[in-house]
């Protein structure tokens, strides 16, 4: 492993962890009173996903990615596009965050974590000549640049949030819906 490995993997975190950053911002704007706690967690939880996902293609390879492919951008995008548009509605509607799909439950961000992530399966495809101990050691500098970008991101939107209010709601939306169609678009060229 030399510097052209690192710089690479480091390159790689930061590109894959873009949609999860979206998304935490999008959270941020959602959810302006947010505490740290959880946003450490959602951060976690994004960047372990982003993180795993990667390896996870390195180890299963093409064999079984090939079959799955070619669904992924539909399932971010309607996983997405769900969230997006729920979380504009509620706006609209002006429903309590307690009681929506919307809110930052447990659920919610683990299908958050998994709709930005799952197009990084077949990222592992490309570190196929990778060693194991390289694969693993990039799937963890993923995992920490995610974490890091992810609570920056966070706090972004809260900043944002609290000035915007509701109208935050429907940013946070319409951004859910852009990763979508931006996963899709991608996936299918």
């Amino acid at each position: 492993m030399d510097l052209i490995f690192f710089t690479t993997s480091a390159l790689l975190g930061v590109g894959l962890a873009m949609d999860a950053c979206a998304v935490s911002m999008a959270n941020g704007l959602r959810e302006s009173k947010i505490k740290l706690k959880k946003i450490l967690f959602i951060s976690f939880m994004f960047g372990l996903f982003q993180g795993l996902m990667p390896l996870l293609g390195y180890l299963i390879g093409s064999q079984f990615i090939k079959y799955i492919e070619g669904f992924i951008p539909w399932l971010a995008l309607a996983i997405l596009g769900y969230l997006g548009i729920s979380m504009i509605l509620g706006a609209i509607k002006g429903e309590e965050d307690e009681d929506n799909w919307e809110a930052l439950t447990f659920k919610v961000i683990m299908v958050q974590t998994i709709a930005t992530s799952i197009d990084a399966l077949s990222v592992g495809l490309t570190i196929a000549d990778y060693t194991l101990i390289e694969a693993i050691v990039t799937a963890i500098i993923v995992c920490g640049l995610t974490f890091a970008i992810c609570i920056a991101a966070h706090y972004i939107g809260k900043k944002f949030g609290d000035k915007l209010g509701k109208k935050a709601e429907i940013i946070g939306g319409i951004i859910l819906l852009f990763i979508g169609f931006e996963i899709f678009f991608s996936g299918i060229m």
